[in-house]
């Protein structure tokens, strides 16, 4: 068998070559030993029509693997040169042919020296995209965190708005008036609610007793 690998053979043909005559082979050699279990039983049929024959079965297949030895020496003598015919003449790709889909190398060619250089850059764009995309990812969320103190933001300014407006309606223009303002109230409305609290307690104590 050819050790040379005909990587480019096997790409037109879809197998090796060397499969394809390992195959052949095979198919060659089992046929042999197929047709020496038909010549061995055809004998030993001849035989039985000569009752005074001395020679039993065990000689007949000694002399069977013998011949049967004799064939395939031969044959692999022979399998071998036509074997090295057909890898040459017929199963061989000449140097000189581009196959359709290797056009694109005669235009575009690219020495080993070029080929990795591409690579490289390659290997470096990567890089530099998959740096650039976690850059972004960290922009998008920091933007996110920055709607969510703006979105805060907005709702204090809100309130203040709100509470100059209520400050304004009570006759308080500034915001110190302001703060004073809504402090005493806030106690008012606790005193309020103390007293609430209070008499609510009395009309339970008072429902009890009835």
């Amino acid at each position: 068998m050819s050790v040379n690998p005909m990587a480019y053979e096997a790409q037109f043909f879809g197998f090796t070559p060397q499969t394809c005559m390992l195959r052949v082979y095979i198919a060659f050699q089992d046929y042999l030993f197929e047709m020496m279990l038909v010549v061995e039983s055809v004998i030993l049929k001849k035989l039985n029509g000569f009752p005074d024959c001395k020679i039993g079965p065990l000689q007949i297949r000694k002399s069977t693997e013998k011949f049967l030895l004799f064939m395939k020496e031969h044959f692999d003598k022979l399998f071998s040169k036509m074997e090295e015919v057909l890898l040459q003449l017929v199963l061989n790709i000449p140097k000189n042919v581009l196959l359709p889909e290797d056009k694109v190398h005669e235009q575009y060619p690219y020495s080993k020296e070029q080929f990795q250089a591409l690579q490289n850059e390659i290997h470096q764009l990567q890089q530099q995209y998959r740096a650039e995309a976690s850059a972004g990812q960290a922009l998008r969320a920091e933007l996110e965190e920055q709607k969510a103190a703006q979105a805060e933001l907005e709702k204090i300014l809100q309130w203040f708005d709100g509470l100059e407006n209520i400050c304004r309606e009570h006759g308080t223009g500034n915001f110190k008036e302001s703060f004073a303002f809504l402090t005493q109230n806030s106690k008012k409305l606790q005193d309020v609610l103390k007293d609430v609290e209070e008499k609510s307690k009395k009309v339970k104590k008072h429902d009890e007793l009835l």
